[in-house]
C-alpha cells in the first residue's frame, strides 16, 4: 500500500519534471497535454515505472536481510 502511495505521488512529480526537461530542450514556454486523457496516460506510465522500481528495491532488501540472517546463523554454528 505504501509503494502505491509513493508511486502515485512520485509519478505525478515526474510528469512535471519531464515537462520541464522538454520545455528547456525545445525552448517552449508552456506545454499542452491535449486534455486530461494524455496527462493521465503519462502519469500512469510514470506510476508503474516507480512502482516497479520500488518493488525491485523491496525484493532486494528482503533478499539481503535473508542472506545476512543465514550468514549470522552460519557464524553462530562455528562459534558454538
Amino acid at each position: 500500500m505504501m509503494r502505491m502511495a509513493i508511486a502515485g505521488v512520485a509519478g505525478f512529480v515526474l510528469v512535471f519534471i519531464e515537462s520541464y526537461i522538454v520545455m528547456v530542450f525545445k525552448q517552449y514556454e508552456t506545454i499542452e497535454f491535449g486534455g486530461m486523457a494524455p496527462f493521465v496516460s503519462v502519469w500512469s506510465m510514470n506510476f508503474f515505472l516507480v512502482f516497479s522500481i520500488l518493488t525491485h528495491i523491496k525484493f532486494w532488501y528482503e533478499e539481503r536481510e535473508a542472506e545476512r540472517e543465514e550468514d549470522a546463523a552460519e557464524r553462530d554454528r562455528f562459534i558454538s
